[in-house]
C-alpha cells in the first residue's frame, strides 16, 4: 500500500505540473474539458493539450481530485507546508476540476491580496472554470471578490495635494492621465464580464447566476465614477445587444428578467430631473448644441432657460420610454407569433406592461401636481404598439393615443439608440410619440391569438393573460 500510495503521488505532481506547463505553452486556452478515458492506454501525460482547449483523461481524475484536494486541507490544518507557487499551481488544479471547493478560492483570495496572483490571472482561471461547470456558484461569487478589489485599488489611489503652482499642474496632468486608465481598465473589464456571463449562458439553459452577476457587473461597473453620466446609454445598448439573443433562446426565463432589469433601470435613470451636467436623461451636456436654434444663454435669461431645458429634458425622457416601451411590446408580439406556446414570452409581456402601467400613472400624477402644464400625451388609448403594428409599414396614417391623426414613423429596433434631442423641438411642435401601449390594443392582441386556432398551451396562456389584463390592470383603471 506504501508503494501504491507512493505510485500516486508522484502522478499527482506529474499532472500538477503538465497542466502548469500546458498554460505557460499557451496562454491562451479558452475551454477545459475531461475526455472519457476509463484507464491509461499508452505510457504518456493524461494531459492534452490541442489548439487553445485543454482537455484531461478521465482515468486520473480519481487519482488527481483527492490527493490535491487532502492536500490543501493539511494547509490549512497547518500539518503540511507548501510554498506560495505550489499553492497557486494545487489551487489552479483543484478548481478547474471542482469550481465549488470554496477552501481554495479562500486560498487564492490570501494569495492575491499578498501579492502572489494578479487579479487578472484569477479572473482567466474563473472564466476556464465556467467553460466546464457554467454554473458555479462559488465561482460567480469569487469572481465578484475579484472585481471589487479592482475597483477599490482604481479608486484608492490618491495622490498628495500639491503645495507649488508647478506641482499641482503636475498634479492636475497625472489625475488626467489617471482618469483614462482607469476608464479603459473598466471598459476592458465590463466587456469582458458581458462575454464571461454570455457564453455561460449559451452553455446552460437558465442560468440564473451568471444573469445575477452580469446585472451586479453593470450595478457596479457601468454606473461607477468614470461612466455614471453615460450610464442611460450603456444600459440601452445592453438592451439592444440582447434583442437577438433572447430572440434564440425563448424559453429562457434568466434572459428576460435581465431585460426586465434593464428597462427598470432606465426608467429610473430616465425619470430623474435633469442633472446640471447633462441635457436630459444621460445626454451629454456637448449635444445640447445640436438643438436647432441653440445659442448661449444671454445672463438675464438664466432662470428661463433653465426651466425650459428642464421640460425638454422631461419630454425627451418620456420620448425615450415610450420607445423602448414601444419596441419591447413589438418584441414581444413577433416572439409570441413566431414560437407559439412558451410561458416566458407571456410572462415577460405581462411584466412589460406592468411596468409601463405604473410609469404612465406616475408620470400622469407628476404632470398633474405642475400647473399650467402641456397636455399629456400618455393617456391610454385605443392606439398601440400592436396596433400600430398592423399598419402599413410605409408609414400610413394612424390614430394617436390622444384621438388626434398622425403619420407614423418607422422605428428601427435592432440598431435602436436614444433619441435625438432634436426630437425635443419637434415635439413642441406637434409631433407625436409613438403609440403607447393599452389596454384595449392588448385586449385586441389576446383576441386576435385565440381567433387564430392557436395550440393548447398558447391558448392557455393568452386565456391567462387576458384575465390578468382584466383583474388587475382593468381594476386599477378604475380606481
Amino acid at each position: 500500500m506504501a508503494e501504491s500510495e507512493e505510485e500516486v503521488d508522484v502522478l499527482v505532481q506529474r499532472v500538477v505540473k503538465d497542466i502548469t506547463n500546458a498554460f505557460k505553452r499557451n496562454p491562451n486556452i479558452d475551454e477545459i474539458g475531461v475526455i472519457p478515458c476509463p484507464e491509461a492506454r499508452y505510457n504518456r501525460s493524461p494531459i492534452v493539450l490541442v489548439e487553445n482547449k485543454l482537455g484531461v483523461e478521465s482515468w486520473c481524475v480519481k487519482f488527481l481530485l483527492p490527493s490535491v484536494h487532502n492536500k490543501l486541507l493539511l494547509y490549512r490544518q497547518r500539518k503540511h507546508w507548501l510554498d506560495r507557487e505550489a499553492l497557486a499551481d494545487i489551487t489552479c488544479t483543484l478548481l478547474l476540476l471542482n469550481p465549488d471547493f470554496t477552501t481554495a478560492w479562500n486560498v487564492r483570495k490570501e494569495l492575491l491580496q499578498c501579492g502572489a496572483l494578479s487579479p487578472e490571472k484569477d479572473l482567466y482561471l474563473g472564466k476556464l472554470a465556467l467553460t466546464k461547470f457554467p454554473k458555479s456558484p462559488e465561482t460567480w461569487i469569487h469572481r465578484r471578490w475579484v472585481l471589487q478589489q479592482i475597483l477599490l485599488q482604481s479608486s484608492g489611489r490618491s495622490r498628495k495635494h500639491p503645495q507649488s503652482e508647478e506641482e499641482q499642474a503636475e498634479g492636475e496632468q497625472a489625475d488626467g492621465e489617471h482618469s483614462r486608465r482607469l476608464g479603459v481598465l473598466l471598459a476592458r473589464t465590463l466587456h469582458q464580464e458581458m462575454k464571461v456571463c454570455s457564453d455561460a449562458a449559451c452553455r446552460y439553459p437558465s442560468n440564473y447566476n451568471a444573469w445575477s452577476h452580469r446585472i451586479w457587473v453593470l450595478q457596479h461597473m457601468a454606473t461607477g465614477n468614470v461612466k455614471s453620466h453615460f450610464s442611460p446609454q450603456v444600459f440601452h445598448d445592453e438592451l439592444s445587444s440582447m434583442r437577438l439573443w433572447v430572440s434564440m433562446h425563448v424559453s429562457d426565463h434568466s434572459g428576460f428578467h435581465y431585460r426586465q432589469f434593464l428597462l427598470k433601470e432606465l426608467i429610473a435613470e430616465l425619470s430623474q430631473a435633469p442633472a446640471s451636467t447633462t441635457s436630459s436623461k444621460g445626454i451629454p451636456q456637448h449635444l445640447c448644441s445640436t438643438l436647432p436654434g441653440s445659442s448661449p444663454p444671454l445672463p438675464g435669461h438664466d432662470q428661463a432657460n433653465g426651466e425650459e431645458a428642464d421640460e425638454e429634458g422631461r419630454q425627451l425622457g418620456s420620448t425615450t420610454l415610450l420607445q423602448l416601451f414601444h419596441q419591447e411590446v413589438e418584441l414581444c408580439t413577433d416572439l409570441i407569433q413566431s414560437f407559439p406556446g412558451h410561458e416566458t414570452l407571456w410572462s415577460h409581456r405581462r411584466h412589460v406592461y406592468y411596468l409601463w402601467h405604473n410609469w404612465r400613472r406616475e408620470h400622469q400624477c407628476h404632470r398633474g401636481s405642475n400647473a399650467g402644464s402641456e397636455p399629456d400625451h400618455l393617456d391610454n388609448g385605443p392606439a398601440g404598439p400592436l396596433k400600430a403594428c398592423a399598419q402599413s409599414p410605409a408609414g400610413g396614417g394612424q390614430d394617436g393615443v390622444n384621438g388626434q391623426r398622425h403619420a407614423s414613423d418607422s422605428m428601427q429596433v435592432d440598431g435602436a439608440s436614444l433619441p435625438d434631442p432634436r426630437n425635443s423641438k419637434r415635439l413642441k411642435r406637434g409631433a407625436l410619440l409613438p403609440g403607447a401601449p393599452a389596454l384595449p390594443s392588448e385586449l385586441g392582441f389576446v383576441s386576435g391569438i385565440l381567433d387564430s386556432g392557436c395550440n393548447p398551451e398558447q391558448r392557455r396562456f393568452a386565456l391567462a393573460y387576458r384575465k390578468w389584463l382584466d383583474t388587475v390592470i382593468g381594476t386599477r383603471q378604475k380606481i
